[in-house]
Protein backbone atom coordinates (compact mmCIF):
# COMPACT_ATOMS: atom_id res chain seq x y z
CA UNK A 1 0.00 0.00 0.00
CA UNK A 2 1.61 3.55 -0.97
CA UNK A 3 0.38 5.89 1.76
CA UNK A 4 0.99 9.58 1.15
CA UNK A 5 0.80 11.72 4.54
CA UNK A 6 0.66 15.61 3.98
CA UNK A 7 2.76 17.65 6.71
CA UNK A 8 6.29 18.10 7.86
CA UNK A 9 6.58 18.65 11.85
CA UNK A 10 6.92 16.91 14.61
CA UNK A 11 3.56 15.62 14.84
CA UNK A 12 3.86 14.20 11.05
CA UNK A 13 7.36 12.46 12.33
CA UNK A 14 5.17 10.55 14.83
CA UNK A 15 2.59 9.27 12.35
CA UNK A 16 4.62 8.35 9.68
CA UNK A 17 7.52 6.67 12.71
CA UNK A 18 4.03 4.60 13.56
CA UNK A 19 2.87 3.92 10.11
CA UNK A 20 6.56 2.70 8.51
CA UNK A 21 5.60 -0.44 11.51
CA UNK A 22 3.50 -1.37 9.38
CA UNK A 23 4.24 -4.16 6.85
CA UNK A 24 1.39 -2.80 4.77
CA UNK A 25 2.54 0.24 4.04
CA UNK A 26 5.23 -0.80 0.92
CA UNK A 27 6.14 3.19 0.13
CA UNK A 28 5.50 5.94 2.46
CA UNK A 29 5.23 9.38 0.46
CA UNK A 30 5.57 13.16 3.05
CA UNK A 31 4.74 16.49 1.87
CA UNK A 32 7.30 18.41 2.53
CA UNK A 33 8.15 16.10 5.30
CA UNK A 34 11.61 17.17 7.33
CA UNK A 35 15.09 16.11 7.94
CA UNK A 36 14.73 13.00 10.15
CA UNK A 37 12.00 11.66 7.97
CA UNK A 38 14.51 11.14 4.98
CA UNK A 39 15.51 7.26 6.47
CA UNK A 40 11.66 6.08 6.71
CA UNK A 41 9.65 7.82 4.03
CA UNK A 42 10.20 9.57 0.42
CA UNK A 43 10.29 13.40 1.26
CA UNK A 44 9.15 16.11 -1.15
CA UNK A 45 9.45 19.87 -0.95
CA UNK A 46 5.75 20.55 -1.83
CA UNK A 47 4.14 22.52 0.94
CA UNK A 48 1.72 20.90 2.62
CA UNK A 49 -0.71 24.20 1.79
CA UNK A 50 -0.23 23.73 -2.09
CA UNK A 51 -3.56 21.96 -3.09
CA UNK A 52 -2.69 22.30 -6.45
CA UNK A 53 1.20 20.99 -5.93
CA UNK A 54 -0.33 17.86 -4.06
CA UNK A 55 -3.23 16.95 -6.45
CA UNK A 56 -0.47 17.30 -8.86
CA UNK A 57 1.85 14.81 -7.17
CA UNK A 58 -1.09 12.63 -6.70
CA UNK A 59 -1.50 12.37 -10.47
CA UNK A 60 2.26 11.19 -11.03
CA UNK A 61 2.52 9.16 -8.12
CA UNK A 62 0.66 5.82 -7.06
CA UNK A 63 -1.14 6.95 -3.49
CA UNK A 64 -3.75 4.19 -2.37
CA UNK A 65 -4.12 6.23 1.09
CA UNK A 66 -3.49 10.07 2.06
CA UNK A 67 -3.24 11.68 5.17
CA UNK A 68 -3.99 15.40 6.04
CA UNK A 69 -2.43 16.13 9.19
CA UNK A 70 -2.29 20.18 9.55
CA UNK A 71 -4.72 22.42 10.31
CA UNK A 72 -4.32 24.97 6.71
CA UNK A 73 -4.84 22.59 4.80
CA UNK A 74 -7.69 20.41 6.32
CA UNK A 75 -9.52 24.19 6.08
CA UNK A 76 -8.62 24.57 2.77
CA UNK A 77 -9.99 21.32 1.58
CA UNK A 78 -7.30 19.38 0.73
CA UNK A 79 -8.89 16.16 1.96
CA UNK A 80 -12.20 17.16 -0.48
CA UNK A 81 -9.90 17.69 -2.74
CA UNK A 82 -8.26 13.99 -2.67
CA UNK A 83 -11.82 11.96 -2.59
CA UNK A 84 -12.79 13.53 -5.36
CA UNK A 85 -9.61 12.38 -6.79
CA UNK A 86 -10.56 8.65 -5.97
CA UNK A 87 -8.06 8.69 -3.03
CA UNK A 88 -9.55 7.57 -0.07
CA UNK A 89 -8.25 10.07 2.93
CA UNK A 90 -7.81 10.37 6.72
CA UNK A 91 -8.54 13.99 7.88
CA UNK A 92 -12.43 15.73 7.85
CA UNK A 93 -13.80 17.98 4.62
CA UNK A 94 -13.52 21.67 4.51
CA UNK A 95 -17.26 22.04 5.83
CA UNK A 96 -16.02 19.35 9.24
CA UNK A 97 -12.69 21.61 10.00
CA UNK A 98 -14.42 24.41 10.58
CA UNK A 99 -14.96 23.05 14.01
CA UNK A 100 -11.12 24.69 14.54
CA UNK A 101 -10.76 26.92 11.24
CA UNK A 102 -13.54 29.19 13.22
CA UNK A 103 -14.00 29.24 16.40
CA UNK A 104 -16.88 31.28 16.05
CA UNK A 105 -18.53 28.40 14.36
CA UNK A 106 -17.37 25.71 17.24
CA UNK A 107 -18.79 28.03 20.08
CA UNK A 108 -22.19 28.60 18.26
CA UNK A 109 -22.13 24.65 17.94
CA UNK A 110 -21.77 23.97 21.13
CA UNK A 111 -24.34 26.63 22.42
CA UNK A 112 -26.63 25.49 20.25
CA UNK A 113 -26.69 21.85 21.60
CA UNK A 114 -26.06 22.16 25.11
CA UNK A 115 -22.39 21.27 24.87
CA UNK A 116 -20.59 22.51 27.88
CA UNK A 117 -17.91 25.54 27.31
CA UNK A 118 -16.74 28.77 28.46
CA UNK A 119 -19.54 31.76 28.14
CA UNK A 120 -18.10 33.65 25.44
CA UNK A 121 -19.18 36.99 22.94
CA UNK A 122 -18.31 37.55 19.32
CA UNK A 123 -17.17 40.60 17.87
CA UNK A 124 -16.07 42.25 14.61
CA UNK A 125 -14.72 45.17 14.94
CA UNK A 126 -12.18 46.97 17.47
CA UNK A 127 -14.53 49.73 18.80
CA UNK A 128 -17.06 46.75 20.23
CA UNK A 129 -14.06 44.96 21.16
CA UNK A 130 -12.60 47.58 23.15
CA UNK A 131 -16.12 48.23 24.82
CA UNK A 132 -17.01 44.88 25.52
CA UNK A 133 -13.74 45.38 27.75
CA UNK A 134 -14.34 48.26 29.22
CA UNK A 135 -17.53 47.09 30.57
CA UNK A 136 -16.67 43.59 31.86
CA UNK A 137 -14.28 42.50 34.73
CA UNK A 138 -11.03 40.71 34.02
CA UNK A 139 -9.53 38.19 33.64
CA UNK A 140 -10.97 36.96 30.33
CA UNK A 141 -9.29 35.25 27.05
CA UNK A 142 -8.93 36.39 23.81
CA UNK A 143 -9.17 34.47 20.71
CA UNK A 144 -8.37 34.62 17.33
CA UNK A 145 -11.82 33.32 14.79
CA UNK A 146 -9.27 31.58 12.89
CA UNK A 147 -5.79 29.45 12.63
CA UNK A 148 -2.79 31.22 14.19
CA UNK A 149 -0.45 28.23 14.82
CA UNK A 150 -1.64 27.44 18.09
CA UNK A 151 -1.03 30.76 19.54
CA UNK A 152 -4.22 32.79 18.83
CA UNK A 153 -5.20 32.91 22.23
CA UNK A 154 -4.32 35.25 25.00
CA UNK A 155 -5.39 34.87 28.64
CA UNK A 156 -5.45 38.17 29.85
CA UNK A 157 -5.90 39.25 33.76
CA UNK A 158 -6.22 42.92 32.94
CA UNK A 159 -8.33 44.88 31.43
CA UNK A 160 -5.28 46.38 29.46
CA UNK A 161 -3.53 43.01 28.35
CA UNK A 162 -7.18 42.31 26.58
CA UNK A 163 -7.27 45.70 24.77
CA UNK A 164 -3.40 45.22 23.70
CA UNK A 165 -4.22 41.70 22.53
CA UNK A 166 -7.50 42.97 20.79
CA UNK A 167 -5.25 45.39 19.08
CA UNK A 168 -2.38 42.82 18.57
CA UNK A 169 -5.34 40.75 16.65
CA UNK A 170 -7.77 43.21 14.82
CA UNK A 171 -5.61 46.18 14.07
CA UNK A 172 -2.49 45.22 13.77
CA UNK A 173 -3.31 41.73 12.29
CA UNK A 174 -0.53 39.59 14.15
CA UNK A 175 -2.19 36.57 12.16
CA UNK A 176 -3.67 38.06 9.38
CA UNK A 177 -7.54 37.45 8.70
CA UNK A 178 -7.49 35.16 11.62
CA UNK A 179 -7.69 38.34 13.74
CA UNK A 180 -10.34 39.80 11.95
CA UNK A 181 -13.04 38.33 14.19
CA UNK A 182 -12.59 37.63 17.79
CA UNK A 183 -13.95 36.01 20.65
CA UNK A 184 -13.93 36.84 23.93
CA UNK A 185 -14.71 34.26 26.91
CA UNK A 186 -15.12 34.17 30.19
CA UNK A 187 -11.81 32.74 32.20
CA UNK A 188 -12.08 29.07 33.81
CA UNK A 189 -10.20 27.34 35.88
CA UNK A 190 -8.89 23.54 36.61
CA UNK A 191 -6.67 21.32 35.05
CA UNK A 192 -6.17 21.05 31.27
CA UNK A 193 -7.18 18.02 29.70
CA UNK A 194 -6.28 16.99 25.77
CA UNK A 195 -8.19 14.09 24.17
CA UNK A 196 -7.51 13.15 20.96
CA UNK A 197 -9.85 10.96 19.59
CA UNK A 198 -10.63 8.28 16.37
CA UNK A 199 -13.93 9.22 14.69
CA UNK A 200 -15.58 7.77 11.56
CA UNK A 201 -19.26 10.85 11.82
CA UNK A 202 -20.88 8.12 13.77
CA UNK A 203 -18.92 6.19 16.29
CA UNK A 204 -16.00 7.91 18.52
CA UNK A 205 -12.84 6.15 20.15
CA UNK A 206 -11.10 8.19 22.32
CA UNK A 207 -7.18 8.33 22.84
CA UNK A 208 -5.06 8.33 25.34
CA UNK A 209 -5.78 11.47 27.26
CA UNK A 210 -2.49 13.72 27.72
CA UNK A 211 -1.48 17.76 29.21
CA UNK A 212 -0.33 19.96 26.86
CA UNK A 213 2.18 22.75 28.45
CA UNK A 214 1.56 26.02 26.13
CA UNK A 215 3.94 28.32 27.58
CA UNK A 216 6.98 29.41 26.77
CA UNK A 217 7.93 30.13 30.44
CA UNK A 218 7.77 27.47 33.67
CA UNK A 219 4.79 27.75 36.05
CA UNK A 220 2.19 28.72 32.65
CA UNK A 221 4.01 31.86 32.33
CA UNK A 222 5.17 34.01 29.06
CA UNK A 223 3.37 33.81 25.43
CA UNK A 224 1.79 30.44 24.06
CA UNK A 225 3.45 28.36 21.75
CA UNK A 226 2.49 25.73 19.49
CA UNK A 227 3.52 23.08 23.00
CA UNK A 228 6.30 23.00 24.76
CA UNK A 229 5.99 19.34 25.94
CA UNK A 230 3.30 16.82 26.67
CA UNK A 231 2.42 13.61 29.72
CA UNK A 232 0.48 11.21 29.05
CA UNK A 233 -1.95 9.77 30.41
CA UNK A 234 -3.60 12.84 32.10
CA UNK A 235 -4.15 11.69 35.78
CA UNK A 236 -6.50 14.48 36.49
CA UNK A 237 -8.48 12.40 33.52
CA UNK A 238 -10.42 9.88 35.71
CA UNK A 239 -12.70 7.40 34.94
CA UNK A 240 -16.05 9.41 35.89
CA UNK A 241 -14.52 12.68 34.00
CA UNK A 242 -14.03 10.49 30.90
CA UNK A 243 -17.35 8.86 31.69
CA UNK A 244 -19.04 12.66 31.83
CA UNK A 245 -17.21 13.79 28.95
CA UNK A 246 -18.36 10.49 26.66
CA UNK A 247 -21.92 12.10 27.52
CA UNK A 248 -22.03 15.37 27.55
CA UNK A 249 -19.44 16.53 24.92
CA UNK A 250 -18.09 13.68 22.91
CA UNK A 251 -20.80 11.94 21.54
CA UNK A 252 -23.15 15.12 21.36
CA UNK A 253 -20.14 16.72 19.43
CA UNK A 254 -19.89 13.95 16.83
CA UNK A 255 -24.06 14.46 16.52
CA UNK A 256 -23.96 17.97 16.51
CA UNK A 257 -21.48 18.24 13.06
CA UNK A 258 -23.68 15.08 11.64
CA UNK A 259 -27.39 17.47 12.40
CA UNK A 260 -25.20 20.45 10.87
CA UNK A 261 -24.68 18.65 7.28
CA UNK A 262 -21.00 18.02 8.12
CA UNK A 263 -20.16 14.90 9.57
CA UNK A 264 -17.00 14.43 11.45
CA UNK A 265 -14.31 11.99 10.22
CA UNK A 266 -10.69 11.44 10.97
CA UNK A 267 -8.91 12.49 14.51
CA UNK A 268 -11.16 15.12 16.50
CA UNK A 269 -9.09 16.99 19.83
CA UNK A 270 -11.10 18.12 22.39
CA UNK A 271 -9.23 20.68 24.48
CA UNK A 272 -10.66 20.35 27.90
CA UNK A 273 -10.81 22.68 31.27
CA UNK A 274 -12.00 20.84 34.14
CA UNK A 275 -13.84 23.05 36.42
CA UNK A 276 -15.76 23.02 39.98
CA UNK A 277 -18.80 22.83 37.58
CA UNK A 278 -17.60 19.73 35.16
CA UNK A 279 -15.62 19.33 31.97
CA UNK A 280 -16.38 22.13 29.55
CA UNK A 281 -13.96 22.47 26.23
CA UNK A 282 -12.34 25.09 26.18
CA UNK A 283 -11.32 24.17 22.36
CA UNK A 284 -11.47 21.73 19.39
CA UNK A 285 -8.71 20.89 16.92
CA UNK A 286 -10.02 19.12 13.66
CA UNK A 287 -6.66 16.94 13.72
CA UNK A 288 -4.00 15.39 15.70
CA UNK A 289 -2.24 17.73 18.45
CA UNK A 290 1.25 18.79 18.24
CA UNK A 291 2.94 17.66 19.88
CA UNK A 292 0.43 15.44 21.45
CA UNK A 293 0.35 12.96 18.77
CA UNK A 294 4.05 12.02 18.79
CA UNK A 295 3.41 11.31 22.92
CA UNK A 296 0.50 9.22 22.66
CA UNK A 297 0.86 7.31 19.33
CA UNK A 298 3.82 5.02 20.67
CA UNK A 299 1.38 3.98 23.44
CA UNK A 300 -1.11 3.13 20.20
CA UNK A 301 -1.12 -0.96 20.36
CA UNK A 302 -3.09 -1.27 17.41
CA UNK A 303 -1.85 -0.50 13.87
CA UNK A 304 -2.93 3.11 13.74
CA UNK A 305 -3.35 2.29 9.33
CA UNK A 306 -6.20 -0.10 10.90
CA UNK A 307 -7.84 2.93 12.98
CA UNK A 308 -7.25 5.48 9.89
CA UNK A 309 -8.85 3.30 7.57
CA UNK A 310 -12.26 2.44 9.80
CA UNK A 311 -12.72 6.39 9.71
CA UNK A 312 -12.38 6.21 6.13
CA UNK A 313 -14.77 3.50 5.71
CA UNK A 314 -17.34 4.03 8.50
CA UNK A 315 -16.23 0.98 10.00
CA UNK A 316 -15.07 2.12 13.69
CA UNK A 317 -17.45 0.60 15.77
CA UNK A 318 -16.17 -3.11 14.14
CA UNK A 319 -12.65 -2.24 14.58
CA UNK A 320 -10.87 -2.96 18.38
CA UNK A 321 -8.46 0.30 19.13
CA UNK A 322 -6.13 -0.65 21.85
CA UNK A 323 -3.28 1.07 23.89
CA UNK A 324 -1.34 0.30 26.70
CA UNK A 325 -1.21 0.85 30.13
CA UNK A 326 2.09 2.63 30.13
CA UNK A 327 3.28 6.31 30.28
CA UNK A 328 4.88 9.06 28.05
CA UNK A 329 6.42 11.98 28.78
CA UNK A 330 7.56 14.41 25.37
CA UNK A 331 9.76 17.57 26.43
CA UNK A 332 10.32 19.46 23.43
CA UNK A 333 13.33 21.40 22.04
CA UNK A 334 13.21 24.59 20.85
CA UNK A 335 15.25 27.55 19.62
CA UNK A 336 16.75 30.62 21.80
CA UNK A 337 13.64 33.44 20.51
CA UNK A 338 10.87 30.99 20.27
CA UNK A 339 8.03 31.84 19.53
CA UNK A 340 9.55 34.90 18.57
CA UNK A 341 12.33 35.52 16.59
CA UNK A 342 14.95 32.51 16.35
CA UNK A 343 18.03 32.00 14.29
CA UNK A 344 17.94 29.21 11.65
CA UNK A 345 20.85 26.84 10.23
CA UNK A 346 22.39 25.75 13.86
CA UNK A 347 24.04 22.58 13.67
CA UNK A 348 22.76 20.08 16.34
CA UNK A 349 24.72 17.39 18.46
CA UNK A 350 22.66 14.38 19.54
CA UNK A 351 24.09 11.69 21.48
CA UNK A 352 22.71 8.08 21.99
CA UNK A 353 19.59 7.63 23.53
CA UNK A 354 18.24 4.81 26.14
CA UNK A 355 15.88 2.16 24.62
CA UNK A 356 12.38 3.38 24.81
CA UNK A 357 13.35 6.84 24.05
CA UNK A 358 12.44 8.36 20.63
CA UNK A 359 13.90 11.71 19.17
CA UNK A 360 11.45 13.12 17.10
CA UNK A 361 12.43 15.76 14.76
CA UNK A 362 10.13 18.71 14.09
CA UNK A 363 12.06 21.59 12.81
CA UNK A 364 15.11 19.91 11.59
CA UNK A 365 17.42 20.08 8.27
CA UNK A 366 19.35 17.32 6.97
CA UNK A 367 22.86 18.61 5.44
CA UNK A 368 26.13 16.86 4.37
CA UNK A 369 27.19 17.65 7.98
CA UNK A 370 24.54 16.54 9.76
CA UNK A 371 21.57 18.10 10.74
CA UNK A 372 20.53 21.42 11.57
CA UNK A 373 17.86 23.64 13.38
CA UNK A 374 15.31 24.76 11.03
CA UNK A 375 12.58 25.95 12.97
CA UNK A 376 11.27 27.00 16.36
CA UNK A 377 10.80 23.73 17.74
CA UNK A 378 13.30 21.71 16.68
CA UNK A 379 13.07 18.10 18.23
CA UNK A 380 10.93 16.46 20.81
CA UNK A 381 12.24 13.95 23.55
CA UNK A 382 9.17 11.21 23.89
CA UNK A 383 9.99 8.41 26.92
CA UNK A 384 7.85 5.61 27.47
CA UNK A 385 7.89 3.95 31.13
CA UNK A 386 5.88 1.98 33.37
CA UNK A 387 5.34 5.24 35.38
CA UNK A 388 4.92 8.90 34.36
CA UNK A 389 7.42 9.69 37.35
CA UNK A 390 9.88 7.07 35.31
CA UNK A 391 8.85 8.49 31.75
CA UNK A 392 9.07 12.01 32.84
CA UNK A 393 12.84 11.15 34.61
CA UNK A 394 13.96 9.30 31.20
CA UNK A 395 12.95 12.22 29.01
CA UNK A 396 14.78 14.82 30.51
CA UNK A 397 18.18 12.71 31.05
CA UNK A 398 17.88 12.01 27.08
CA UNK A 399 17.33 15.51 26.48
CA UNK A 400 20.19 16.85 28.03
CA UNK A 401 22.40 14.17 25.37
CA UNK A 402 21.29 17.06 22.47
CA UNK A 403 22.55 20.46 22.08
CA UNK A 404 22.62 23.33 20.02
CA UNK A 405 23.28 26.72 20.32
CA UNK A 406 20.48 28.25 21.88
CA UNK A 407 18.85 25.60 22.38
CA UNK A 408 15.88 25.83 25.33
CA UNK A 409 13.62 23.62 27.18
CA UNK A 410 10.88 23.81 30.03
CA UNK A 411 11.62 22.29 33.31
CA UNK A 412 8.61 21.47 34.69
CA UNK A 413 6.91 19.38 32.29
CA UNK A 414 4.69 16.90 34.24
CA UNK A 415 5.57 18.46 37.41
CA UNK A 416 1.52 19.71 37.46
CA UNK A 417 0.76 15.78 36.85
CA UNK A 418 3.47 14.29 39.06
CA UNK A 419 2.37 16.77 42.27
CA UNK A 420 -1.48 15.70 41.99
CA UNK A 421 -0.62 12.05 41.48
CA UNK A 422 1.54 12.17 45.27
CA UNK A 423 -1.15 13.87 46.74
CA UNK A 424 -3.15 10.77 45.61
Amino acid sequence: MNILVIGGGGREYGIVKKLAEDPRAEKLYVLPGNGGMEDIAECFPIKATDLEGVCGFCREHPVDFAVVTPDDPLAMGMADRLREMGIPCFGPSKAAARIEASKIFSKQLMEKYGIPTAKAVSLDSLKDALRYISENEPPMVVKADGLALGKGVFICRTREEAQAACLELMENRLFGESGARVLIEEFLEGPEVSVLSFTDGKTIVPMVSSMDHKTIGEGGTGPNTGGMGVIAPNPFYTEDVAKTCMERIFLPTIKAMAAEGCPFTGCLYFGLMITKNGPKVIEYNCRFGDPEAQTVLPLMETPLLDAMLACENGSLAETPVRFSQRAAANVVLVSGGYPGKYNKGLPIAIGGLEDGTELVHAGTKKTENGFVTAGGRVLNIVAVADTLEEATKKAYRNAERVSFEGMYMRRDIGRTALDHIKRG
